[in-house]
C-alpha cells in the first residue's frame, strides 16, 4: 500500500485527496429532488487491491482491526462492504506514521473503535437462592 500511495507524506493535499486516489470515496450528485451516491470508478486498482488485502490479513492479527470488523459485520454489511469498511481506517494509520515519524501503535490507533466491556450482572444463581 505504501508503495502506491508513495513515502512523500507531502504529496496529497489530505485525506479527501487520498480517498479520491484510492477510490473508496463515493461520487455523490444531487439534482432537485433526487440524490445519488456512485462508486468511483477512474481509481488505481493496484491501492484498491492492496487495501483490500490488507484488511483481509488484519481481522486474523491485530484485535482491534477485528473488533472493528466484527461490529460491521454485526450492522448486517456483508464480507466485502465489511472488509471496505475496515480499510478505511487502515488506509489512514501510515500516513499518519510518516507525518508525526512515530510507529504504529495498535493502542493509538484502534482506542477511539474500542468498546467497554459490559459489567457482570450481580444475579444470584438459581441454586443459591
Amino acid at each position: 500500500m505504501l508503495a502506491e500511495f508513495g513515502d512523500d507524506p507531502t504529496h496529497y493535499t489530505g485525506a479527501k485527496a487520498r480517498k479520491n486516489y484510492a477510490g473508496t470515496s463515493l461520487i455523490t450528485r444531487a439534482s432537485g429532488r433526487t440524490h445519488a451516491a456512485h462508486a468511483r470508478h477512474a481509481r488505481n486498482g493496484h491501492l484498491t487491491d492492496a487495501l483490500h488485502n490488507q484488511a483481509f490479513c488484519a481481522i486474523n492479527t491485530p484485535p482491534g482491526a477485528r473488533r472493528y470488523y466484527d461490529k460491521q459485520r454485526a450492522r448486517d454489511a456483508g464480507y466485502n462492504p465489511a472488509l471496505r469498511q475496515l480499510g478505511k481506517p487502515l488506509r489512514r494509520h501510515p500516513p499518519r506514521c510518516l507525518k508525526t515519524r512515530t510507529l504504529y501503535d495498535e493502542a493509538t490507533a484502534w482506542s477511539h473503535h474500542a468498546v467497554a466491556s459490559p459489567q457482570p450482572l450481580d444475579i444470584p444463581a438459581p441454586w443459591d437462592v
